[in-house]
């Protein structure tokens, strides 16, 4: 994910790198095209303009740049170069200079504040997240995570998956808001559920192991308010592979790709998110969905589905996966992930995102089942 918002990144600055040198060329089409008009004020703004995007050489330079097409354009006009209007125009064009120089240093200092805040809180977030296994049961597995690009908060994102005698069982999950709460959040129920998915033998009673531990931490917890919460999806695909159960709590649908078509496993019956189940019964619904060979069963969190273009439109997942994919989950996730980016310049939240293949039956004899968490640059 990281190499389609450099891509993006890459370009947008490309074109806004160009905006100095396109306003030295206006103004010396005006000052050709209508000699009366005074170009200084317009002049004056290159290097303003170059601070927040150019290294401060080149910000110098941009300042430099405009001094001499002020210079060369009043010579040609006048023939002289020292009359008081010139030298007016001149100081404030060196001062402006000056100026950009310091902003430029400002500006250089906030972005890498900015950009070590935003690398140790992925890189804590990170570090939260267990070790997702590549292949376990005749089932291939991958994750993408990426932390948003306007915070440098540690977020609320998780997903886990465990192995267990009932099962594959997995979930992903998004705590509502960021920062220690949320660490606080993450924690309890990753740890909640590592023991619930191990030792409880059906899905219902770990999402009621699960809401409980949520609901204790509210209570302790003075700065954690009533309305906080946490959407999730538990999965649970069975011994055989045939097929899985999933309760979804108050979370993005998932999405099932099979051969080109893509279903959204939309619940039957809605349930609140974790840490409101007070508001309801205790009964967990729970669905089940048939699992073929080659389908990939795909859970993400809403800062996939909340990322917006330039006009506002969310971003829709389902139309790149409505194409032949490999049964394999990382390819299914890169194409997800892929047209999100070319969809949006940034996240504006937290994106986490993890996919389950069963693999076709002569695959699963070579499988492994070893831990191997994907590099940062395959990440979301």
């Amino acid at each position: 994910m990281e190499r389609y918002q450099h891509k993006r990144r890459s370009r947008r600055l490309a074109w806004s790198r160009a905006l100095p040198p396109a306003v030295v060329v206006v103004a010396v089409v005006v000052d050709l095209a209508w000699p009366p008009f005074n170009t200084f004020p317009l002049l004056a703004t290159v290097s303003l303009i170059a601070a927040p995007m150019y290294p401060l050489t080149w910000t110098i330079t941009s300042g430099a740049v405009a001094c001499l097409t002020g210079w060369l354009l009043s010579f040609r006009e006048s023939g002289e170069v020292l009359s008081r209007a010139n030298v007016i125009g001149f100081t404030t064009l060196l001062t402006l200079t000056v100026v950009a120089a310091f902003l430029n240093r400002m500006f250089a200092r906030e972005r890498e504040q900015l950009r070590t805040s935003r690398q140790v809180a992925e890189a804590v977030q990170r570090a939260m997240l267990p070790t997702v296994p590549e292949r376990a049961r005749g089932l291939a597995m991958a994750t993408r995570y990426q932390a948003a690009q306007e915070e440098a908060l540690i977020g609320g994102d998780l997903y886990a998956v465990h192995d267990t005698p009932h099962g594959l069982r997995l979930v992903i999950g998004d705590v509502r808001g960021k920062g220690t709460k949320s660490v606080s959040m993450v924690n309890t129920l990753l740890g909640v559920f590592h023991a619930a998915a191990l030792q409880l033998p059906d899905l219902p009673s770990v999402v009621q192991a699960a809401e409980i531990q949520v609901q204790d931490l509210k209570s302790r917890e003075e700065e954690m308010p009533f309305e906080d919460f946490v959407t999730a999806v538990f999965v649970e695909i069975l011994p055989d592979r045939s097929a899985f159960r999933m309760a979804n709590r108050g979370h993005p649908t998932p999405l099932l790709v099979h051969d080109g078509r893509v279903t959204a496993l939309e619940p039957k019956e809605p349930s609140l998110p974790l840490g409101l189940g007070d508001l309801a019964g205790p009964v967990v619904p729970v669905d089940r969905y048939d699992l073929p060979p080659g389908a990939t069963l795909v859970l993400f969190t809403d800062g996939i589905i909340e990322a917006r273009d330039r006009t506002g439109a969310f971003f829709d997942p389902v139309p790149p996966l409505t194409c032949p994919l490999p049964p394999d989950p990382g390819a299914v996730l890169d194409a997800m992930l892929a047209a999100l980016f070319r969809h949006t310049d940034e996240l504006g939240d937290d994106a986490a995102a993890l996919a389950v293949t069963r693999l076709p039956d002569e695959e699963t004899g070579a499988e492994t089942s070893a831990p191997v968490r994907p590099e940062p640059g395959s990440r979301v």
